[in-house]
């Protein structure tokens, strides 16, 4: 039994798991009484956005195949336009973070409400986080009205998810929980749901590399993305994310794989503030140390190590340091420019965390 008070309050979504889900996607429609859907994805996945549009048939108003990284007001705008002008009632976000943010996006100034069916593991889709590029810098806010209603998890629509991308969208998703372990708003059961993420998607993501097909072991990694972007919406978050949203909006960094790299250098910032998230997130890897086992995980993965290899310049990492330190965010280590430059440096060269 837990021995302090706490507060937990569940997200109203409506989740659909299981291979074959996609099927039910016009029953859900009918739960929610809309009747003219927009379908978003990004360029690449026209194809898979035209397979729901096909299933639909007349209920779909068109395709909006825009939807790129971090969210830039312009397309933003342009989706939201689209919406209106088709007299859209519903906006269907199929793909990863980049569109479900947009759908988030056209909610964020409309009624229309969100269904998310997720190909990656990036969790936006149990969130009601949005965030809006606008001028360079990456801006975000939580508001219920952006959480998508419903969502389809079918792990057969990460099928297609290439071995590399699913590396580094699984890391990200462990990046949910592991900040969620530590937050200030933290309690029993949002724990209990990180520590699972982490164990799923960790033991999962590796049957990924050595079998893409494996739907098996690619219903764990979604079911981990799940438990991550369910503890995501509901915890604060810390350093880490608010270095990964300044790098990306300041640098167009992928969003992912700078997720990937600073993850066990934020995890070592923080471990002798946190030692008991630390324990947790140790046992969930099966590790003996908390940083030391992701980095290790990241390197099994075949995931990117080092900033410098996603084009960040050593000179940058002043001003994104500067950054991170505008607006004060709750963390369990005190923030210090020193520190967070010491960080960034260990990111940049990719070294063990230390």
């Amino acid at each position: 039994m837990p021995t302090q008070p706490f507060v937990h309050m569940p997200l109203p979504t409506r989740v659909v798991f299981g291979a074959g889900s996609l099927s039910t996607l016009a029953a859900e429609l009918d739960r929610l009484d809309v009747w003219r859907a927009l379908v978003l994805c990004t360029p690449g996945q026209t194809a898979l956005a035209g397979k729901v549009a096909d299933l639909l048939g007349d209920r779909h108003v068109g395709v909006f195949p825009g939807a790129v990284m971090h969210v830039p007001i312009e397309v933003a705008r342009e989706a939201r336009a689209l919406a209106a002008r088709l007299n859209a009632d519903c906006a269907i976000a199929i793909g990863g973070g980049s569109t479900i943010g947009l759908g988030k996006a056209i909610a964020l100034e409309s009624p229309l409400p969100i269904v998310a069916i997720p190909t990656t593991y990036a969790g936006s889709e149990m969130t009601p986080i949005y965030g809006i590029t606008t001028a360079g810098e990456k801006q975000t806010g939580r508001t219920m009205q952006v959480l998508p209603r419903t969502v389809l998890y079918d792990p057969a629509l990460t099928l297609a998810l290439p071995v590399s991308i699913s590396m580094v969208s699984g890391l990200n998703a462990i990046a949910h929980c592991v900040e969620a372990l530590y937050a200030t708003d933290a309690t029993p059961i949002t724990s209990l749901m990180a520590e699972e993420g982490i164990r799923a998607l960790s033991l999962g993501l590796p049957r990924v590399k050595d079998r893409a097909d494996d739907i098996d072991a690619r219903g764990d990694c979604l079911y981990g993305a799940w438990l991550a972007g369910s503890v995501l919406g509901s915890c604060a978050v810390a350093l880490h994310h608010k270095l990964c949203h300044t790098l990306g909006g300041m640098l167009n960094l992928p969003h992912a794989e700078t997720h990937a790299i600073i993850l066990p250098h934020a995890v070592q910032y923080n471990a002798s503030a946190a030692p008991e998230a630390m324990a947790r997130i140790a046992r969930a890897l099966q590790a003996d140390d908390a940083a030391g086992g992701l980095h290790r995980l990241a390197i099994q993965l075949g995931a990117p190590l080092a900033l410098r290899d996603l084009g960040v310049r050593r000179e940058d990492l002043p001003r994104v340091a500067d950054q991170a330190l505008r607006a004060p965010y709750p963390n369990p280590a005190p923030l210090t420019r020193e520190g967070i430059l010491r960080l960034l440096e260990h990111a940049f060269e990719g070294a063990a965390p230390h």
